[in-house]
């Protein structure tokens, strides 16, 4: 993954932390997902929900990309474990695509290892971000 600095919500960033604290010694089958969102968070910026860009992947965004690879293009929301779906495109944070989105902005370009190689998305657009809704409503 990438090692520029990314932008969390402090209720985000507070939820993440109770997940880990809650993964952590539980299994060894999620320990490199939790090693790869716990470096995340430490290059992280904390801010208000109130001051979070709008074109910045929070939890629960719906993130439209692009695979500079094959072109493809996906939408995902990113998730907790337990709302995670790939039948409505709802990836986990700790997955290894939700880990590398969380944080990012649109124009940005995200890539991490897979057992194929490396992989390089662009983040076209934020569809959705539930802090830009509420400010909206």
């Amino acid at each position: 993954m990438q090692s520029q600095t990314i932008v969390i919500t402090k209720s985000d960033f507070d939820n993440l932390e109770r997940l880990l604290n809650s993964r952590r010694g539980v299994g060894q089958h999620d320990a490199h997902h939790i090693e790869a969102l716990e470096q995340e968070l430490e290059k992280a910026i904390i801010v208000d929900k109130a001051e979070v860009p709008r074109n910045v992947v929070t939890m629960n965004s719906r993130v439209r990309v692009r695979d500079l690879k094959t072109r493809a293009e996906f939408v995902w929301a990113i998730v907790f474990p337990q709302a995670a779906s790939a039948e409505r495109n709802r990836v986990s944070v700790l997955a290894p695509i939700g880990t590398a989105l969380l944080g990012y902005r649109a124009g940005d370009t995200i890539e991490w290892q897979v057992p194929s190689g490396r992989r390089r998305l662009r983040i076209l657009e934020v569809e959705y971000q539930p802090e830009a809704a509420r400010a909206a409503a």
